[in-house]
């Protein structure tokens, strides 16, 4: 127990000294400018192949895992979007997929703050850097498609209780694996599968409990909505963003103080 309580001391020094609430806010910041982008491209994409209203319904249903209680007025946003087509021209498109790009590139910033060690002995070349935001959303709107299908068809062969139990489970399990692929990805090197699965079901359970407490409070004692009046949407969106990206490169900072703890047992043998 002495061992782990000042391991967490070196991990929450660690983070200060990296700034990691700023690097947070600065993640959270540029996923609210990309949130929307992104989600509107997904939805044009993927409306080709699957019905609009069972997308619309399956995105506004796990945007509440990422932003309690603010699904349904997204949502609503790109119902408007896809009922004018029209204005996603060639140039709107390259627009939007600049923006939607932003929060990967900075998360990966972010990740190389964090594993500074990594990047002094194997930094990332630059076009994979280049690369990887858009890959990261192509591989979300596989993901999305996929989480789709499922839903459509859970919902038309299972009962409520049923359905509901297997949407929670798919929602987490699509949480864990997400998590666990940007302790993957993102930080330069190569680092264990194993390590990166067990961060992520750490931080996704932090999450839950976060994003429950925050839904909580929002309903029960915030009065966000009278003090912001319209920016009441943005303001608990970015806050919402702000403690999800906390949790996540805290959990990164652990592994990554784990793992100069074994660099440095290492060189002392």
């Amino acid at each position: 127990m002495r061992d782990l309580w000042s391991f967490a001391l070196r991990v929450l020094k660690a983070f200060r000294a990296n700034q990691g609430l700023l690097l947070a806010g600065a993640v959270a910041y540029y996923a609210l400018l990309s949130v929307v982008p992104l989600l509107i491209l997904s939805v044009v994409a993927l409306s080709h192949f699957v019905d609009q209203a069972e997308l619309l319904a399956t995105i506004a249903r796990y945007l509440d895992w990422a932003v309690p209680g603010q699904g349904g007025a997204i949502v609503a946003d790109l119902s408007g979007f896809l009922e004018h087509p029209e204005i996603a021209g060639g140039v709107l498109i390259v627009t939007m997929i600049f923006f939607s790009s932003l929060a990967f590139s900075v998360l990966e910033n972010a990740m190389c703050v964090i594993f500074l060690h990594r990047v002094t002995v194997r930094p990332r070349h630059v076009l994979v850097s280049a690369l990887l935001p858009y890959l990261y959303i192509l591989v979300l709107g596989v993901g999305l498609f996929a989480v789709t299908l499922m839903t459509g068809l859970i919902e038309r062969i299972a009962d409520d209780r049923i359905s509901h139990a297997l949407l929670y489970a798919i929602g987490f399990g699509g949480e864990v694996l997400l998590i666990t692929s940007i302790y993957l990805a993102m930080p330069t090197g190569r680092l264990s599968f194993l390590h990166a699965m067990m961060g992520g079901v750490t931080a996704a359970v932090l999450w839950e409990i976060t994003r429950h407490l925050l839904k909580w409070y929002y309903t029960t004692f915030s009065r966000v909505g009278d003090v912001y009046g319209s920016f009441t949407a943005a303001i608990v969106i970015l806050l919402s963003f702000e403690f999800a990206a906390i949790i996540l490169l805290l959990g990164a900072q652990v592994i990554a103080e784990y793992e100069r703890a074994g660099f440095e047992e290492r060189h002392r043998s």
